[in-house]
């Protein structure tokens, strides 16, 4: 008898517990679900009605945390540094997303880090098919990296590692059999003060995450005439009126810049500004226009200050000088490993009016190169991002990209 009441007593504790985890789980998500659009809250009660999402937060910050998406390859959607009521930073197709339906040529979900395949153009693509011309029509992004789903492997609450086998070709007809790994690791306030070479932080809410990508080749030795694969990251922002991309650049080996800022045409003066060692370019989604910096100019190290929200971003990233990069503009090239280490990206208006965002983007490349069978290429890109004290800010940016938020203010 004694025996029964004792189970009948673990089995109401254990009812009563579940009842209690079930009613804060309730109680969470109806608060997600009543915040305001543009808050972290929001963003995950809108990704979990349509896909499975992973939430991880900083070891030592609960507030800190990112939510990642298995159905878009991996994708780190948004962050945020202060909960469900903080600001969300990662720009989101919202309309997309909730339509359930695949686009032609490329499925723009959003997310402020994507995994991505370069080159996208010149006779070693994996975006045309062999033959074709170089124009939007013939363009398609790649399933592998656009609607395939990548398996979970590896998970925590603070981490999560994604894999995957695949085949993909390029212009060339080169057939690359590989394998993807991708990992999301959400970082401490020591880490961030150390990858940056930080003073302890103090006077600012800050989260972190640093994703590790392999692309390993499973075949024959890749050769420099039939092509090979870079890894490419590129994160989608919310832009303001207020909101500057800030990219330094090193003379160490180059005394001009290896700046290329005429992707869609020239970019208007009061858009983009070349300082003695940064560049600037106007991130308000208004004005479509690319930068890219070769990897002899590019530092590795980019960002981004929002004035209207007092936030800053930045990101940083493996960088090779004197490595090669793949070209990926929309033509046969002369110099196919004479590409860009860093891209961003201020979106706006199509020819025809159109447009997919507002947006902008902070982007950087792997090098390449010719893989024996079983062996890799490697790719990291930490991203940051910083509220608060202003003095404060100002000191991460001075130290981080070599100029004060006061400065920033004033290039436009």
């Amino acid at each position: 008898m004694k025996a029964h009441y004792t189970a009948v007593l673990v089995m109401m504790v254990a009812a009563t517990g579940c009842s209690s985890d079930h009613k804060s789980d309730q109680k969470k998500l109806e608060t997600q679900q009543t915040q305001a659009a543009g808050t972290f809250g929001y963003d995950l009660a809108f990704l979990k009605k349509y896909k499975e999402a992973v939430v991880l937060a900083a070891p030592d910050n609960a507030e800190a945390q990112a939510i990642i998406i298995p159905a878009y390859q991996g994708r780190v959607m948004t962050s945020t540094a202060n909960g469900d009521g903080g600001n969300s930073y990662g720009w989101i197709n919202y309309k997309l997303i909730e339509s359930g339906q695949h686009q032609p040529h490329m499925n723009g979900f959003g997310g402020e880090e994507r995994f991505w395949l370069s080159p996208e153009g010149g006779q070693f693509s994996v975006y045309f098919k062999k033959g074709q011309s170089f124009d939007f029509e013939n363009w398609q992004t790649p399933a592998l990296i656009d609607t395939v789903a990548y398996k979970v492997v590896e998970s925590d609450a603070h981490s999560v590692k994604f894999q995957i086998n695949a085949m993909i070709e390029n212009y060339s007809g080169k057939m690359f059999v590989i394998d993807i790994s991708r990992k999301i690791q959400m970082l401490t306030k020591e880490d961030i003060a150390n990858l940056l070479d930080l003073p302890a932080l103090s006077g600012v809410k800050a989260v972190a995450y640093r994703s590790t990508n392999v692309v390993t080749n499973q075949d024959e030795t890749w050769k420099p005439e039939t092509g090979m694969l870079g890894i490419w990251l590129l994160g989608m922002f919310r832009p303001s009126d207020q909101t500057t991309i800030i990219a330094p650049f090193s003379k160490a080996l180059s005394a001009k810049p290896l700046i290329t800022d005429d992707y869609f045409g020239q970019i208007p003066a009061d858009r983009l500004v070349v300082k003695d060692s940064v560049l600037f370019l106007k991130a308000d989604g208004k004005h479509r226009s690319k930068i890219g910096i070769a990897p002899k100019s590019a530092r590795n190290v980019a960002g981004s200050y929002d004035a209207e929200k007092g936030m800053l971003t930045i990101i940083q990233y493996d960088l090779d000088p004197q490595g090669q990069y793949m070209k990926s503009t929309w033509e046969l090239h002369k110099d196919p490993y004479n590409g860009d280490a860093l891209n961003a990206y201020n979106d706006g208006k199509l020819a025809d009016g159109t447009q997919m965002g507002p947006f902008y983007e902070l982007e950087s490349n792997s090098s390449v190169k010719a893989l024996k069978e079983g062996e890799a290429i490697k790719h990291r890109q930490s991203t940051f991002h910083f509220e608060g004290d202003k003095a404060a800010l100002n000191a991460i940016a001075q130290k981080v990209l070599g100029v004060n938020i006061d400065q920033i203010g004033e290039i436009f």
